[in-house]
């Protein structure tokens, strides 16, 4: 994707925008929906296997490899909030992320 066609936003929490009048009525009408009505197909489906609180025991380092990334920094912020190991917990959503992608693809 080119720059050129990139749009961003941003939001300010402290101003946020207001929702125009089709934005309200939709949203009336979806906060009316019963959930059996809510479609759900393009969701990854999620594992139980996952613990984001505590990663299970230790890979060996030799299984690992040593990278620079470059993360938010509210994600990093988050992930390092959770204590020793954040490391771990990171590579378990990325994981995660790529065990739910490769059964799709």
């Amino acid at each position: 994707m080119s720059a050129h066609n990139t749009v961003k936003f941003k939001l300010d929490p402290n101003h946020p925008t207001s929702a125009t009048a089709p934005q309200r009525k939709r949203l009336k009408r979806i906060a009316a929906m019963p959930d059996a009505e809510i479609d759900y197909s393009d969701i990854p489906r999620q594992t139980e296997a996952v613990q984001w609180t505590r990663p299970g025991a230790l890979v060996p380092s030799e299984n690992k490899q040593q990278v620079t990334l470059r993360l938010d920094a509210d994600v990093l912020t988050f992930f390092k909030g959770t204590g020793k190991r954040y490391q771990s917990r990171i590579n378990a959503a990325l994981r995660e992320y790529v065990q739910a992608h490769r059964k799709s693809a």
